[in-house]
């Protein structure tokens, strides 16, 4: 098993971790049936030290402005780790670890760890990011890309359930205003609150029903594309490097959990 797929097994589901681009979860099928997008951008990537985008792709740290680059301008979006090369810290049965340490053109050091644990009916992520130095704001989010239809004979699209305690008002600009407002219906690229906890559950009508769950309260839900709809779990709302930061400190890591269990129907 090489260090840039690893695949593991518990019952009829199977999950592929792909270290090499970006930390993503390259695959999740379910009795065969792939759940996730494929393609080498898709899966579901790790958004970190950031999620969503950041305005213009500049944050503060205390009275410094950082700049990040502008991979999706004029904002910087979804973190540096998804573009890079994570190592295979240890892999057991059911569970995988890797790690990927923070580098340019991220300003501080730091060591992000993803470990992705599947059971027969579960698939369990959870991040860390560390510091031995200094203190820095970060984020930490997952992205997954689900098929919008399994295929098969009469399939329908899926559907999605939630119940958000408020959405987000988005701007022109993609970007949270800071204003919530009573949550719209889709289609969606937008972020809502659910301070008792991430609870979405996409159904795919007579074949699964998946339900994302994470104790972190922002979720951005993306439906916009044909193929795929995206459920994100995150540590904060876009921009919220500027607007609502965490500090990961020598004492304190920064750290998330999202679990995706299913059923047959």
């Amino acid at each position: 098993m090489s260090s840039e797929h690893i695949t593991l097994t518990a019952g009829d589901a199977e999950v592929d971790v792909l270290p090499g681009n970006g930390g993503r979860v390259g695959g999740l099928r379910v009795g065969g049936t792939e759940l996730l997008r494929q393609g080498e951008r898709f899966g579901c990537f790790p958004m970190v030290p950031w999620c969503g985008r950041i305005r213009d792709g500049r944050f503060l740290d205390g009275a410094r402005v950082r700049q990040m680059p502008l991979n999706a301008p004029p904002h910087a979006i979804h973190g540096t780790a998804r573009d890079g090369a994570w190592k295979v810290a240890r892999v057991a049965d059911g569970e995988a670890v890797i790690t990927y340490d923070l580098v340019e053109p991220w300003p501080y050091p730091g060591r992000v760890t993803h470990v992705v644990a599947l059971t027969p009916d579960s698939l369990s992520l959870t991040m860390s990011v560390e510091t031995y130095e200094d203190s820095f704001p970060a984020q930490i989010g997952w992205h997954p890309w689900f098929n919008r239809n399994l295929g098969g004979e009469g399939a329908e699209d899926v559907r999605l359930d939630f119940t958000p305690a408020w959405q987000e008002e988005r701007g022109d600009d993609h970007l949270p205003t800071g204003n919530r407002i009573e949550p719209l219906p889709g289609p969606w690229d937008d972020c809502f609150g659910m301070p008792d906890g991430v609870d979405v559950t996409l159904t795919w009508p007579g074949q699964l029903e998946l339900k994302v769950s994470s104790r972190e309260e922002w979720v951005v839900v993306y439906d916009e594309q044909e193929a795929a709809v995206c459920v994100e779990p995150q540590t904060g709302p876009p921009n919220g490097l500027n607007t609502l930061p965490r500090l990961v400190t020598p004492l304190e890591p920064l750290e998330a959990t999202t679990v995706w269990s299913w059923r047959r129907l």
